[in-house]
């Protein structure tokens, strides 16, 4: 199964330039309808607006965009490019314009464009689908910080930790590197502690922010 970029959740964010109102919003989309309707909510919503401009991109499917009057070219295609370049797919962005009465030009308006999707990127977060292998791991206390951080270092997520007599662990680590986690983990521990594969999930996680 492929591996890919999704937003982690619903992002948010305006600023104002030259008077002019911009609000980013990014959705998680799994099909074209769900971003139409998710483009629709926001033209009625903000029916008021001077343009409600948008572009998504679904996980091997359409790729779409508009600039929603602007002048061609300088507000949907620069919103697509920033999904690009963040590598992000079953996503749509809709940036809104309440206009302020001071005329940007085309690059200012490619500018305002592409920071109004950038905001809304960064305020949603992104997740990482893949095929996660599914780790249980007891282990005594002693062990448990430097295990955590190991998973952490293999791109792992610990997904639940229980505590009683000794620590008890569940880890999601990307398939790729269950292997080699568990071989760290067997050296780190002289063989103390045993990793029990428990099965595979296909899903996403957010990924830590930088």
């Amino acid at each position: 199964m492929e591996e890919y970029l999704v937003p982690a959740g619903f992002g948010e964010a305006e600023f104002v330039e030259k008077k002019s109102r911009f609000i980013g919003r990014l959705w998680l989309a799994e099909s074209e309808q769900e971003a139409l309707e998710k483009i629709q909510a926001m033209k009625k919503r903000h029916y008021d607006a001077t343009h409600n401009c948008w572009a998504y991109i679904l996980h091997g499917g359409a790729v779409r965009f508009s600039d929603d009057g602007e002048p061609g070219g300088t507000a949907g295609m620069p919103m697509l490019q920033v999904l690009q370049r963040e590598g992000l797919e079953n996503c749509v962005c809709v940036v809104t314009r309440y206009f302020g009465g001071i005329l940007f030009g085309a690059g200012g308006l490619v500018r305002a464009y592409t920071r109004g999707a950038k905001i809304a990127v960064d305020a949603a977060g992104k997740s990482c689908k893949r095929v996660w292998t599914v780790i249980y791991l007891p282990c005594p206390y002693s062990y448990y910080e430097r295990i955590r951080l190991t998973a952490a270092e293999f791109g792992g997520i610990v997904r639940d930790t229980q505590f009683g007599s000794e620590v008890e662990m569940e880890i999601l680590l990307p398939e790729a590197q269950a292997a080699p986690f568990q071989a760290r983990i067997t050296d780190l521990s002289a063989g103390s502690v045993e990793c029990m594969e428990i099965g595979q999930e296909y899903r996403a996680f957010p990924m830590e922010r930088p």
